[in-house]
């Protein structure tokens, strides 16, 4: 069953204006699926998974290249074959006015974002497709909380949930072995694990370097390096704090989010959904899923994340400040049904703070059963309506 994605109408945009696209994402978020779907009827696929495939465009890129001189082509995994990108721009710039020609994918970020930058600058429109949002996945929301937490919105699990515990071990397995290994000569891989472990406790909170060295055992700038790699692999993801004028800020750390929840349950080893909710990390879980969602609209609208946090010298907290057309809107998340005036004291402290650059509303995302207006103009807003309440707002 394919689950429409909401990022088709930026691929068609971008398809119309620019002669190649990609698009990058994690692994297993379903990126072939996407592209095969939104243009495998006009255009021929090549997977660089395929060895054969693989050998003949890093030898003989130019014959490569010359079998799809009539339709689209979609190259596949087109990180494993970096050398053909230079091949790419001479026939781009030879017929630059047609647009929508080279539709590929790739998986990492650093050295996949460096060739295309040095070869295709200005010929290729880049997006980003992400596991499932949940305006994407409605069969997570109606089956709750719970289990969008616990399967996560990966394809796969989300839409099989049955296999998911088997399905999330196996992804972390795979990640280890593979893109690690790809990203980063790492050679103790044991150690490793122990990082991507403990970096797990810390989701949702401010990324402490100094604490994952010392339980690691590694130095600073291995853990800075490791880190990178988690996000270069789009396992995880930093969000920055907001920066301005608004009174001293205290933390200039970013806060780490894993991108998917099922893979934070896996290694902190919960027992499931609920228990996992109802336990010590069931804010953080809360909160990143949230956050995650947040990182996905922008995503599938074709933009860079505006989203950050904020925290001041005087004990100010805002979980997320969201950006929207120069206007800055504070957003609590909190693991309750029961909102109250002190959840809502932080959001008008910063729309004070704030002024004319704040947003009209402060959101309270929280597990109310109905939105509900707040004083001060805030909005309680029940968790799985959030992501359209984003959407609509960025139109």
């Amino acid at each position: 069953m394919y689950v429409q994605r909401l990022l088709s109408s930026v691929l068609k945009e971008a398809s119309g204006h620019f002669p190649s696209v990609l698009v990058t994402g994690p692994r297993q978020a379903g990126k072939t699926t996407f592209l095969l779907h939104e243009a495998g009827k006009t255009s021929d696929y090549i997977s660089f998974d395929d060895p054969l495939e693989r050998n003949f465009a890093l030898t003989d890129p130019n014959g490569f290249l010359d079998k799809f001189a009539k339709r689209a082509i979609i190259l596949d995994e087109v990180q494993y074959v970096p050398e053909i990108f230079p091949y790419l721009k001479i026939r781009i710039d030879r017929e630059r006015g047609k647009t929508g020609k080279w539709l590929l994918t790739g998986s990492q970020q650093f050295q996949l974002m460096k060739n295309v930058s040095e070869s295709l600058a200005g010929r290729i429109a880049i997006l980003e497709l992400l596991p499932f949002s949940l305006l994407e996945d409605k069969k997570t929301v109606h089956n709750r909380l719970e289990s969008a937490v616990w399967h996560g919105e990966y394809p796969e699990p989300s839409l099989h949930p049955e296999k998911s515990e088997l399905w999330v071990r196996s992804y972390i397995q795979t990640y280890i072995e593979r893109d690690v290994r790809q990203l980063q000569n790492i050679k103790d891989l044991r150690t490793f694990e122990l990082f991507i472990a403990l970096s797990a406790a810390f989701h949702a909170q401010v990324f402490n370097t100094a604490i994952l060295s010392r339980d690691v055992g590694v130095s600073l700038p291995t853990i800075k390096a490791w880190a990178g790699v988690l996000e270069a692999s789009y396992l995880c993801f930093f969000l920055q704090p907001y920066f301005k004028n608004y009174g001293k800020r205290l933390v200039k750390t970013p806060k780490l989010y894993f991108l998917d929840p099922a893979i934070v349950c896996a290694l902190t080893r919960q027992p499931d959904g609920k228990a996992a909710l109802a336990g010590a990390m069931g804010g953080a879980l809360f909160e990143g899923l949230v956050i995650s969602e947040a990182f996905k609209i922008f995503a599938m609208k074709g933009k860079k994340p505006d989203i950050f946090f904020w925290r001041s010298h005087d004990g100010l907290e805002v979980d997320l400040i969201i950006q929207i057309n120069k206007k800055l809107y504070p957003v609590e998340i909190k693991l309750t049904a029961t909102p109250t005036s002190k959840h809502i004291e932080p959001l008008n402290k910063f729309k004070a703070l704030a002024g004319k650059d704040a947003g009209e509303t402060g959101l309270l995302v929280c597990r109310i059963n109905k939105t509900t207006p707040l004083p001060s103009n805030n909005l309680a807003l029940t968790w799985h309506e959030f992501p359209q309440w984003l959407w609509d707002r960025m139109r």
